[in-house]
């Protein structure tokens, strides 16, 4: 299966592209020439992880019969000092809230989307060291 993206310049560092009927702007800040109108291509990786792997988690667990009352994925990348400015490091905090949460199911259902479901965290696993923890919130 292919998939694409198509980016269109839009202007100084400004750059729009639409997918699956959703606009997206990227642009740079103001001290990089940019305008501050859109995302920064770089922080969109965590959030492609955190998406991949949220969604991977919450299907899992509603198979299992378990459904918490909220669940945020956090993802905290390390960006390297020097140039190419990339991350050298993720970790994912996956928060749990609600009634008579199994951990076990929880944890069964992150190490099923870290090790065969999530294609981003199998991509990033290869380039750099991606960890996680599970919090379960009062």
């Amino acid at each position: 299966m292919k998939q694409e993206t198509l980016l269109s310049w839009k202007g100084d560092m400004e750059f729009e592209t639409e997918l699956f009927g959703h606009k997206l702007t990227l642009d740079a800040a103001e001290e990089s020439g940019g305008h501050n109108k859109g995302l920064r291509p770089k922080v969109l990786m965590l959030t492609s992880l955190a998406g991949c792997t949220g969604m991977d988690v919450i299907s899992i667990l509603r198979k299992m019969k378990v459904e918490p009352d909220e669940f945020n994925v956090r993802v905290d990348g390390n960006v390297t000092d020097e140039h190419p400015k990339q991350y050298d490091k993720m970790h994912i905090i996956y928060e749990f809230k609600g009634d008579n949460l199994p951990e076990a199911k929880l944890k069964k259902a992150i190490e099923l989307s870290q090790d065969k479901y999530c294609g981003v965290s199998s991509v990033y696993k290869k380039a750099i060291e991606l960890t996680y923890e599970i919090k379960i919130l009062e």
